[in-house]
């Protein structure tokens, strides 16, 4: 396979030279790099493509008509590694959902292989041992480095192989249509948009243990911090930590004084933004402060226990046979509904799960 060494798709003429290769490849290999980790919000800064001609690297940053090429990249069963986060990327930004996929992870998960990243995947059955490289790069620098443009090639250029080694492995034990069925409820569920309740978006691991004017403060610093985030193009993170958002609701549910709490760096800005935050919280009336969560458990009858250890035995079993992770047919969740109600969530599960739980 040749690599278009500095072929970055960055031009409406570049462009249009890849359509014809695109939509004429027999097979299209398929990755993203994003931004997450210096900008917010994320954005997809680099798509990968590999065919029998070559690898390119399409820049979505540099202003191009991406429909044409989405659409091109619609007609095939792309190959990817991971697609989980890829898809959703394209799915929010490009609303692009592709027909058709071959994820290697998933289908090195369906093996009972232990070991699934794309490194160890293309050692074990390519012999090509791939540098680890610019992972946590910028990948909205412009121009890339060579390393990070090397780093991008790999992403794509061994799938086609590997997959062809894995689809085989899969076939060879009657699991091609298990994965078959399986990237495509992959499909699926990254497409589906996200919850956007705000009401959820801010309680944060350890909010479960304020009060609710503890809460109140908790929401105003959120909302603070996804203001400032999105001012300074940063991750939030990068602004206050959720243990620090927490830490800072609960010291002034209880009164005590915030300025040990705010961070050295913090600017003089910044600290009258929050201190604006939270007495705005403490000013609000009882009544509008959120209300606590309550378990949305339920307490299972002696039946319904004794149908979730039989299904979670039965479960065991079959994944012990197989060589599974047995999260793969059921996990423990799906198991406690499948209890609960078989009826109504078997036809959640995919052919190949159902069958794998059945008497």
């Amino acid at each position: 396979m040749r690599a278009y060494i500095g072929a970055v798709v960055d031009t409406e003429e570049k462009l249009a030279d890849l359509l014809p290769i695109l939509t004429a490849a027999a097979w299209v290999a398929v990755d993203t790099e994003a931004d997450s980790l210096h900008a917010y919000p994320e954005k997809v800064c680099l798509i990968q493509i590999s065919t029998a001609e070559g690898d390119r690297l399409v820049d979505p940053l540099a202003g191009l008509n991406l429909e044409p090429f989405l659409a091109a990249l619609a007609g095939h069963e792309l190959i990817m590694h991971g697609a989980d986060y890829d898809l959703r990327l394209l799915s929010k930004h490009h609303e692009f959902i592709p027909n058709a996929i071959f994820d290697t992870m998933l289908a090195a998960r369906l093996l009972g292989l232990r070991q699934f990243s794309l490194g160890h995947l293309v050692e074990q059955f390519l012999g090509v041992k791939l540098e680890k490289g610019p992972q946590k790069a910028n990948w909205a620098r412009r121009p890339l480095t060579e390393r990070m443009e090397s780093y991008a090639r790999n992403d794509t250029r061994y799938l086609k192989p590997l997959a062809d080694r894995l689809g085989a492995e899969l076939k060879a034990r009657g699991r091609l249509e298990w994965h078959r069925e399986a990237c495509a409820q992959l499909i699926r569920d990254s497409s589906r948009p996200r919850s956007s309740d705000v009401d959820s978006a801010w309680r944060v691991k350890g909010s479960h243990a304020l009060d609710r004017r503890g809460l109140a403060v908790l929401r105003e610093l959120w909302q603070w911090r996804e203001g400032e985030a999105v001012a300074a193009n940063r991750p939030p993170f990068f602004i206050l930590s959720h243990e620090l958002l927490v830490d800072l609701a609960a010291a002034a549910a209880a009164g005590r004084p915030l300025n040990p709490l705010f961070p050295a760096h913090l600017s003089p800005r910044r600290r009258a933004g929050m201190e604006k935050s939270v007495a705005r919280a403490l000013a609000l009336p009882p009544q509008e402060h959120p209300q606590l969560l309550r378990p949305k458990g339920r307490r299972p009858s002696e039946p319904e226990r004794r149908r979730f250890l039989e299904l979670q035995r039965r479960r065991d079993l079959r994944a012990a046979e197989l060589g599974l992770d047995p999260t793969l047919i059921a996990s423990r969740a799906t198991l406690s509904d499948l209890a609960h109600d078989w009826d109504k969530h078997a036809a959640d599960l995919m052919t190949w799960q159902r069958k794998l739980l059945g008497p």
